[in-house]
C-alpha cells in the first residue's frame, strides 16, 4: 500500500512535470502543425527544433544550480519558482506577437521559454532524485510520465485545439494561466537540505591569467561523471534510442497534415489519444521495473517503438483510415511511455544525489541535441526520398540500438541501483 508520504512525493512531482512539459511540448508539436498549415516547407518544419538547442546544452549551467540557490525558500524550489515564473511571463509576451507579422520576434521569445523550461528541468529532476528512494524510482518515474503526459497533452492537442477554437492570443494566456495554477503544489512543500560535493562554490575566474585553468576544473566535473562504470556506454545508446525515434516523429505530423487533417483532428489524435497512451505505458513500464529490472524493461520498450515506427509505413501505402491511424499512434505513444520511465529510472540510478542536477542533467541532454539533429535532418531527407525513406532509416537505427543493449551490456549496467 502506497503511504501518504510517498502520495504527497507522487503528487508534488506529477504538478511539476505538468507545468514543465506544457510549454515545451507547445513548442515541439503545435507549433509546426499550425506553421505547416500556413504553407510552411518541410525543410523549415525540420529546422524548428533548432530553437532547443541552447537546452540541449542546459548541462553547462547545471553545476551552478547544484552549487548556488536560496536555501530558505528550499535550493531547488527556489530555482523552480523562478523559471517557472520566467516561462509564464515570456509565455505571456508571445500571446500579443502575430505569427505572420512578427515571426522572428516570436521564434526568438518561444527560444527563451525553451531556455526557462530547460532550466526548471535541471531543478525539478535534482529535486526528484532527492525525494525518490531507489525502490520508489521505478513508481516516481511513472508518475513523471503520467505528469509529462498530461502536460504534452495540454501543450500539444490541447493547444491545437485551443488554437482552432479560440485563436493564437487567448490561447497562450490560457498556457500562462494554467502553467502558474501547477506552482500551487511547490508552495506548500518543504524541501529537504541534502550534501553538496563542494564545499566552496564554484568559482570560475573571468581574469585572463585564471580563466584557462579554472575553465578546465569547470569542465572536469562533466568530464568525471562520464568516467563512471557504463556512463559512456549509456550516453550512446540514449543517441542511439532518441534519433531512430525522433527521424520518424517529426515527419509523421507532417504527413497527417498533407493527409487532409485539420488542426482540431491532429490534436485529438496525436495530443489527447496518444498522450492517453502515453500514460498507459509509463504505468506499463512501472510494472516491468520491478518485475524484470531495467534492462529488460528497456528492451522492451525499444521493441515496441521499433514496431511503431515501421508501422508508420501504412499511411505511405495509402491506409489512412482513422483506425489504422489510431493503432499506429497508440502503438508508438505506449511505446514513448514506458521509454520515458524506464530510461528516467535508469538515469536516476546512474545520478549522484550532491551532484543530482549536473548528473541528471548531463544525460537528458543527450535527448534534445539528437532531436535537434535527427529532426533538422529528416525534413531534408523526406524531401529527396520522401517519407517512406525517413521512416525506414528511422528503423534501421532502432534495430542498431537493440542489438547494442543486448549483446554487449550486462544487465548490471542497468540495473546497479537495483
Amino acid at each position: 500500500m502506497v503511504s501518504t508520504s510517498s502520495l504527497k512525493k507522487f503528487g508534488l512531482l506529477g504538478s511539476l512535470y505538468i507545468s514543465q512539459f506544457m510549454p515545451f511540448w507547445f513548442l515541439y508539436q503545435a507549433l509546426p502543425i499550425l506553421l505547416r498549415q500556413k504553407g510552411a516547407s518541410l525543410e523549415a518544419i525540420g529546422l524548428l527544433p533548432a530553437l532547443l538547442i541552447p537546452v540541449s546544452f542546459k548541462f553547462l549551467w547545471s553545476p551552478f544550480i547544484d552549487a548556488y540557490g536560496f536555501t530558505r525558500w528550499g535550493h531547488y524550489r527556489f530555482w523552480i519558482i523562478c523559471f517557472q515564473l520566467w516561462v509564464v511571463g515570456i509565455t505571456i509576451f508571445c500571446s500579443f506577437l502575430s505569427v505572420e507579422e512578427n515571426l522572428p520576434l516570436l521564434l526568438v521569445g518561444l527560444a527563451f521559454i525553451a531556455v526557462g523550461s530547460g532550466s526548471q528541468d535541471i531543478a525539478t529532476d535534482a529535486l526528484a532524485l532527492g525525494l525518490l528512494k531507489p525502490e520508489e524510482r521505478g513508481a516516481g518515474n511513472a508518475i513523471q510520465g503520467i505528469g509529462g503526459a498530461i502536460g504534452r497533452t495540454i501543450g500539444g492537442g490541447g493547444m491545437l485545439i485551443l488554437l482552432n477554437r479560440l485563436g493564437w492570443t487567448t490561447s497562450l494566456l490560457s498556457l500562462a494561466a494554467m502553467m502558474l495554477f501547477a506552482l500551487i503544489p511547490l508552495l506548500f512543500h518543504r524541501e529537504k537540505i541534502l550534501p553538496k560535493a563542494h564545499s566552496n562554490p564554484i568559482k570560475l575566474s573571468f581574469y585572463p591569467k585564471r580563466f584557462f585553468r579554472s575553465s578546465i576544473e569547470y569542465f572536469k566535473i562533466f568530464s568525471n561523471a562520464c568516467q563512471r562504470p557504463g556512463f559512456k556506454s549509456w550516453l550512446v545508446i540514449l543517441a542511439l534510442a532518441t534519433s531512430g525515434y525522433n527521424l520518424s516523429a517529426t515527419m509523421f505530423r507532417p504527413l497527417l497534415v498533407d493527409i487532409g487533417f485539420s488542426l482540431e483532428e491532429i490534436g485529438w489524435l496525436m495530443g489527447i489519444f496518444g498522450m492517453t497512451m502515453t500514460i498507459f505505458g509509463s504505468l506499463f513500464a512501472s510494472l516491468t521495473i520491478s518485475r524484470l529490472g531495467r534492462k529488460q524493461s528497456f528492451l522492451i520498450a525499444m521493441s515496441l517503438t521499433l514496431v511503431g515506427i515501421l508501422a508508420k509505413l501504412l499511411p505511405t501505402f495509402g491506409l489512412t483510415q482513422l483506425p489504422v491511424l489510431y493503432s499506429i499512434v497508440s502503438l508508438m505513444f505506449f511505446a514513448v511511455g514506458m521509454t520515458g520511465t524506464t530510461t528516467f529510472t535508469i538515469m536516476m540510478d546512474k545520478s549522484r544525489q550532491e551532484m543530482a542536477g549536473t548528473d541528471y542533467t548531463l544525460q537528458t541532454s543527450v535527448i534534445p541535441i539528437f532531436s535537434i539533429v535527427s529532426a533538422a535532418l529528416s525534413g531534408a531527407i523526406a524531401s529527396s526520398i520522401g517519407y517512406r525513406g525517413v521512416f525506414l532509416l528511422g528503423a534501421g537505427i532502432m534495430v542498431a540500438c537493440i542489438s547494442f543493449v543486448s549483446k554487449y551490456l550486462k544487465v548490471s549496467e542497468f540495473d546497479r541501483a537495483a
